[in-house]
């Protein structure tokens, strides 16, 4: 009898049907084709002993199951519950008159329960596109697959409930998310806030306008400034997440199994911050089997880099083309994978070796050159991507005994998203723009017009403080955004001297 079960392949960020078409005819042996890895081949021993265990077994004939289509390699143990279904249904000890309504995944143990999967949001937004009838998933991950609507979504803990389902003897239980209900109920919550940082008034304001242009912003400050303390709460300060851009993170977050047991949407911008000694695999994604990496795991939130002169060359230069194109492209001899990689750098380092260089109270111990061979670790191609340096000195104990609470994150929230719809309202017409930080040259003779006074000044900046020419579009994007903030469709000349103060490490003492 050929009997024929749904699953699921994920690639990137989008799933592909599977269909699993099992055989069972006179003979011995059991043959699984269609390119499956070696987990999909182990889950024969995983099948057995879990079926013989509630009563059932796989029958002692000719078994022949593909995993259709198989130019598709299929990865993992999700298909446990697919192949189990096929068989138990070919060989009669099931109906097969529903099975084949259902999308069914789920990794078996042996005694039957089912365990979490990876990329359960994608499978089910590919199941609704297909108008299967529903989704039969372990329970751990019912949550995050409800969240697409127009499909029903059954969460399972262990494999006899499936049988007595398709046998007619039980009813299995919708999972229901009112997506909206829970998005907006989670929107705004965090731990942190700009409340907390005391002092530090200059950081926090160059960090509002990195928010609010979509800047990237290196810190550079001593030990103990208080730089990591800062980053952390940039994304409380970022526009709150759409519904849409909800979605596109929670598919990201789902497919490299990083979304957590009985939840449904990632509601807060998120925050990554890997250590130094990471890959180059690792942060921008890849491997044999492509998974995202930390990028893309930071789309629509923050990637920050602590200490970056300590992180590996290679690995620095592998960000400069997602900074520049928000998409990250992984290619393989047989397929090429894309995944979304649009968020915003934060970065941090120390201004020396020793970490004291222009310390207002402790000595450099440095030599000369050690200073412009430490900041040489990061490249100019990589500078050039990254509009704002800010130095962080270290606060005063009279502030940080200060009992005067500063502006929380709600107040600085407002105006970075006050100035994000006027970017919007700029950028309208070119989809593939969001922010200031992304204006072409064109756009800037556009956007960005400076009066005589402005000129003069600029012109007087870059002679008197030595700025690299690279430095040029960086400051006008900057005072676009400063701009922004203050309301104002011109560009003026204190929004300009603003922007100047903010490339500190394109002066040519810097360093010495």
């Amino acid at each position: 009898m050929l009997v024929k079960t749904y699953g699921s392949a994920v690639q990137g960020v989008d799933a592909t049907t599977i269909t699993v078409e099992v055989s069972i005819s006179r003979g011995a042996n059991f043959y699984l084709v269609g390119l499956p890895d070696a987990a999909v081949k182990e889950s024969q021993q995983r099948i057995e002993t879990a079926l013989r265990t509630h009563g059932y077994k796989i029958p002692g004939y000719k078994v022949v199951i593909n995993m259709a289509p198989a130019d598709i390699r299929k990865e993992g143990s999700a298909y446990d519950l697919t192949l189990a279904a096929g068989i138990l249904a070919a060989s009669g000890q099931i109906s097969s008159e529903k099975i084949g309504d259902y999308v069914i995944m789920g990794e078996l143990s042996l005694d039957g329960t089912l365990q979490s999967i990876k990329g359960v949001l994608p499978i089910a937004i590919q199941a609704r596109e297909e108008n299967f009838k529903g989704f039969i998933l372990p329970k751990q991950n019912a949550k995050e697959a409800a969240v697409v609507n127009k499909l029903k979504v059954y969460g399972v803990e262990n494999i006899k409930e499936v049988i007595e389902f398709f046998d007619g003897k039980r009813e299995l239980e919708q999972t229901i998310v009112d997506t909206r209900k829970e998005f907006f109920e989670n929107i705004n919550k965090s731990e942190l806030d700009f409340s907390d940082v005391k002092g530090q008034e200059n950081v926090k304001r160059a960090l509002e306008i990195a928010a609010a242009g979509g800047h990237n912003i290196i810190m550079i400050g001593p030990p103990g400034a208080g730089k990591t303390m800062i980053a952390k709460r940039v994304p409380t300060i970022l526009p709150p997440l759409s519904l849409h851009e909800a979605l596109e993170t929670t598919k990201i977050h789902s497919v490299a199994g990083k979304t957590q047991k009985n939840t449904s949407l990632i509601t807060n911008r998120p925050f990554r911050s890997p250590h130094h000694t990471i890959s180059d695999v690792a942060l921008v994604g890849g491997g044999s089997f492509p998974q995202p990496g930390e990028i893309s795991l930071a789309h629509n939130g923050v990637l920050f880099l602590d200490e970056m002169p300590e992180f590996k060359r290679t690995v620095l230069e592998v960000m400069r083309q997602p900074l520049e194109n928000r998409l990250i492209t992984i290619s393989r001899a047989k397929f090429t994978v894309e995944y979304p990689a649009s968020f915003m750098l934060v970065s941090s380092m120390n201004p020396c070796p020793c970490g004291y260089y222009n310390h207002p109270e402790k000595d450099c111990v440095c030599s000369g050159g050690a200073v412009r061979r430490y900041l040489n670790k990061i490249s100019g191609p990589l500078l050039d991507r990254i509009d704002i340096h800010i130095e962080v000195v270290p606060v005063p104990f009279a502030k940080l005994a200060e009992i005067k609470i500063g502006e929380d994150s709600n107040t600085v929230r407002a105006r970075v998203i006050k100035a994000r719809k006027i970017q919007e309202e700029r950028f309208k017409n070119n989809k593939k723009i969001y922010s200031n930080s992304q204006m072409s040259s064109r756009m800037m003779r556009q956007y960005c017009i400076l009066d005589k006074p402005s000129n003069m000044l600029i012109k007087n900046a870059m002679e008197r403080l030595g700025l690299s020419a690279r430095a040029y579009n960086r400051i006008l994007k900057v005072t676009r955004t400063i701009a922004d903030l203050a309301g104002d469709e011109n560009l003026k000349s204190e929004h300009l001297a603003e922007a100047i103060q903010y490339r500190s490490l394109d002066r040519d003492n810097w360093g010495g």
